[in-house]
């Protein structure tokens, strides 16, 4: 690992797919964590800034008190800030740019866990290997989390099993827990807050307190 002096713990989601929902799953873990009672930062490091623009509207809506750090940087000074950032709290989560750009790579150098969302979908599939072969060069633990899987579709069983067999212990895991295709994830960012805070008795909520729950205890 790195330097002695880091106590917090990296999360880095990646995905070279865009569009795959990982802006909204780092957004919606890092307030799940921050509820928790941890001290939480995000950096954005992807290109298109939407964990920012996020970050903007929930300071806005909460009064300047977002209830976490936020920093957007640009992929060369990523592994400084973060270690730097790892020394003041308990969790760093960094959303990644999509593709496999250096920047994509030092993101996942810095992370403790690698966490992938991949939807349910045979693009989406062969998609994510890109990602399992970033963390593997990396030397990284990467969990695989299914994410936006719609209620009872067979073909969603079908390439749930699928992204069972890529799954290669101790390498790649696969969270139990799974994120639904809700509109309320998205719906809730928009006014700049997650699912736990505006919409806390749903499936939703319970669904991501539960992934942030079992990605620390992977740790």
């Amino acid at each position: 690992m790195m330097g002695t002096g880091m106590t917090g713990k990296v999360f880095t989601v990646a995905q070279q797919k865009g569009g795959a929902g990982k802006t909204t799953l780092a957004a919606h873990l890092a307030i799940a964590w921050a509820q928790l009672g941890y001290r939480v930062a995000t950096v954005d490091i992807d290109p298109q800034g939407s964990l920012t623009r996020w970050h903007a509207v929930r300071s806005e809506a909460t009064g300047g008190q977002p209830g976490f750090t936020h920093v957007q940087i640009t992929g060369w000074r990523t592994q400084a800030e973060v270690e730097k950032l790892a020394r003041a709290h308990d969790i760093v989560v960094i959303d990644s740019p999509p593709h496999a750009q250096t920047e994509a790579r030092i993101a996942v150098r810095a992370a403790t866990l690698v966490i992938a969302p991949v939807q349910p979908s045979p693009m989406d599939l062969w998609a994510v290997h890109p990602t399992i072969d970033l963390a593997a060069q990396e030397k990284r633990r990467l969990l695989l989390v299914l994410n936006r899987v719609p209620p009872r579709a067979r073909i969603a069983d079908e390439l749930i099993a699928k992204v069972h067999e890529l799954v290669d212990p101790p390498a790649v895991d696969l969270a139990t827990a799974q994120v639904g295709n809700r509109t309320a994830y998205a719906g809730t960012l928009m006014t700049g807050l997650s699912v736990t805070e505006s919409a806390r008795k749903t499936q939703a909520a319970a669904e991501m307190q539960a992934l942030a729950e079992e990605i620390l205890g992977r740790v």
